[in-house]
């Protein structure tokens, strides 16, 4: 029977499909590593060299690691190209294991908020608009800027804001923006945003935890005024 590339395989076999589709814990490590070594040999697919690799290396990461370019260059299939992905897939690895893992801050408060955001917008001539996405903690998953506008307003899409909390699975949220004009009062089109983004969050059963207005050394909170 003649061989099948991996691209005549079933969809829901093909490693690439199925990490997209499953998360790559999903995997086998043979799966993993052909997916960056691309391409067997004329005689077996990419899942099957490197599960002949891993096999020949006890099926231990760490043997594999420790094998030298040219001894990955014995099996057919392999050249210097692969051989040189697959330790250095192993190196990153390895380098992972011994590091430590980034400490998210925690953003529980407008205190903590404007003190992270501050450096960043401080200097601003204009108004910028950021999202704050965190887990059930309050750390802080990812910071994203949405928008930026004139000297005494911005714009903002609500739907933005809630496609990327639910993109990046928050479940807690929070806004800021500066004010250059130094002004703490919110403006109307604040309130109603402030409304909106809360009526949103609510929908979509996230906690709206705070919109933050900065200046250049205090801060306004809708939190702390009870207006959230």
């Amino acid at each position: 029977m003649d061989k099948l590339n991996i691209n005549q395989w079933a969809e829901e076999d093909r490693p690439r499909e199925k990490l997209m589709r499953l998360g790559p814990s999903a995997l086998t490590d043979a799966e993993l590593l052909a997916i960056l070594v691309g391409s067997g040999s004329t005689k077996e697919d990419a899942v099957t060299l490197m599960r002949h690799i891993l096999a020949d290396c006890n099926n231990n990461l760490n043997t594999l690691g420790k094998l030298t370019i040219r001894d990955l260059c014995e099996y057919n299939g392999v050249g210097e190209a692969k051989a040189i992905t697959i330790l250095a897939a192993c190196e990153l690895g390895k380098r992972r294991q011994a590091g430590k893992p980034e400490e998210r801050p925690d953003l529980g408060t407008a205190t903590l908020i404007y003190n992270h955001m501050h450096p960043l917008l401080q200097d601003k001539d204009v108004e910028e608009f950021w999202l704050l996405l965190m887990n059930q903690n309050h750390r802080l998953i990812k910071k994203m800027f949405i928008a930026r506008g004139g000297i005494s307003e911005v714009s903002v899409d609500v739907r933005l804001v809630i496609k990327e909390a639910v993109l990046c699975n928050a479940t807690i949220l929070a806004v800021c923006h500066n004010h250059p004009s130094g002004s703490l009062r919110p403006s109307h089109m604040d309130d109603d945003l402030t409304i909106s983004l809360q009526r949103a969050c609510q929908l979509m059963r996230i906690r709206f935890l705070d919109h933050v207005i900065i200046t250049d050394g205090a801060y306004y909170s809708y939190h702390e005024q009870g207006r959230v």
